[in-house]
């Protein structure tokens, strides 16, 4: 590809619109607040209305601080008046409950063996909770996943890889469930295990399990010729609903794929995402979905491709592709949608820091804000929330930029939490009237 090439072409996309994932039930009988699962409820990054706080530190506009037990970096996820989050300690998978009046941990449960983390971002605890609004759905780098009550009674537990084969991912498990349809749907992308790496071949499969009990509802296999590397994924499936029919996208092997969430049946695939064969184009970067286009990072941040759902329904492979970028893109944060625009935090080298919206009609940028310039990356997502943009540095320092309603937004706050251990991969959580920030080591309300 050549430096911001464009294929615009969009007659057809309004009859695919994303699909809200989670009725109203809940877990407790007096709740105000669902953000269900990472990237909320309808896994684009979007607060639901409300007084957001634009400015804070470590020693004000802070509810409470609540220092974590073990290692983790899930992003919270909210029911009513508890977060639930996971963490390894005591050699033990843990989900934890906290309440969010006063920020004390209300209950945690073991699941299974914590197998910790490869890489100094990870931990044997970085996929996050789901919810349908009755039950929580956990999952961990040990295979280990499991349905508990909202007082942590563990209703079923199994572990996908005695199920399936061992997990031979290089670094550390990163997709989170999702629920759809009564069913918890795991994406699994790995290679083949072998003593050359240079041989491995993709060995991927999804993995759809009962809510209610465990069963296996389906697997499909998703294995692709992609190389090395580049045949794992560590992205979590988007939901959405195209011409009517419940579906959701994966994102991963040098390929995006359309499956029915009934069967689990691909209904289309769009390859090229790596054609020129690179060994080690891994994605952690999730699909986003907004006015029926499934927007897709790759390349280690090098690429974006957006792609229109009804066309991917209909198997047209290349031709599903409405325009291409090389000269943007984020290799771990997944962009936040909204409105038809899609908004990036660049992680790499060369435009680090940098927030660009992108219209995801023509692929043009609409504009583009620099943060401070710093040696620290970014791993969190990003968060739309009122008329404001909220990236989180691994540092945990959280710039807020608008309004995004304005022509020209800007940095109108940089919040530093102060000195904290660890790198903060998790993304921010809205709550009623204030936020939710998890560093490596703490959980931090923000506003009152």
């Amino acid at each position: 590809m050549h430096g911001n090439r464009l294929q615009p072409s969009y007659q057809s996309l309004g009859i695919a619109t994303c699909l809200v994932l989670f009725a109203a039930a809940q877990l407790h009988a007096q709740t105000d607040a669902f953000w269900g699962q990472w990237r909320g409820n309808q896994q684009n990054g979007v607060a639901p209305a409300g007084d957001y706080p634009v400015q804070w530190s470590s020693e004000s506009n802070i509810a409470w601080t609540l220092d974590l037990p073990g290692r983790g970096g899930s992003t919270p996820v909210i029911v009513g008046d508890t977060a639930y989050l996971t963490a390894g300690f005591d050699d033990k998978n843990h989900v934890i409950a906290v309440n969010l009046t006063n920020g004390t941990i209300a209950w945690t449960r073991e699941l299974g063996d914590d197998r910790g983390g490869k890489h100094q971002k990870g931990s044997g605890s970085n996929p996050s909770v789901a919810s349908d609004g009755k039950s929580l759905f956990a999952y961990f780098r040990s295979g280990d996943v499991g349905c508990l009550s909202a007082d942590g009674t563990v209703r079923w537990h199994h572990n996908l890889q005695d199920m399936y084969g061992q997990d031979t991912l290089w670094w550390d498990l990163g997709s989170s469930p999702i629920i759809a349809d009564g069913k918890v749907i795991i994406p699994v992308m790995h290679s083949s295990e072998g003593e050359d790496r240079r041989s491995l071949t993709s060995v991927g499969y999804v993995v759809a399990l009962n809510a209610e009990t465990g069963d296996v509802a389906w697997k499909v296999d998703r294995n692709t010729d992609a190389p090395v590397e580049a045949s794992q994924s560590y992205t979590t499936p988007v939901r959405c609903n195209v011409n009517g029919v419940d579906m959701f996208a994966v994102l991963g092997a040098d390929q995006a794929s359309l499956h029915r969430v009934n069967d689990g049946m691909t209904v289309g695939t769009v390859g090229g995402f790596n054609p020129a064969g690179e060994a080690f184009f891994r994605s952690i970067s999730s699909p986003a979905v907004t006015n029926g286009v499934l927007i897709c990072p790759y390349s280690r941040g090098d690429t974006v491709t957006a792609i229109a759902l009804d066309r991917l329904a209909k198997n047209v492979g290349r031709d599903a592709v409405i325009w291409e970028r090389d000269d943007i893109g984020s290799d771990v944060p997944t962009p936040a949608v909204d409105n038809g625009v899609a908004y990036f935090i660049e992680d790499g080298r060369q435009n680090r820091g940098e927030v660009i919206a992108v219209d995801v009609k023509t692929g043009e940028t609409k504009w583009t804000v620099a943060t401070p310039k710093s040696r620290v990356t970014f791993s969190s997502s990003p968060l739309i929330a009122g008329d404001h943009l909220y990236v989180t540095a691994e540092d945990s320092q959280t710039y807020v930029i608008g309004p995004l309603s304005s022509d020209a937004p800007e940095v109108v706050a940089q919040n530093d939490l102060g000195e904290q251990p660890g790198i903060t991969v998790a993304s921010p959580v809205p709550l009623k009237n204030g936020l939710l920030i998890r560093t490596r080591d703490s959980l931090i309300r923000v506003g009152k």
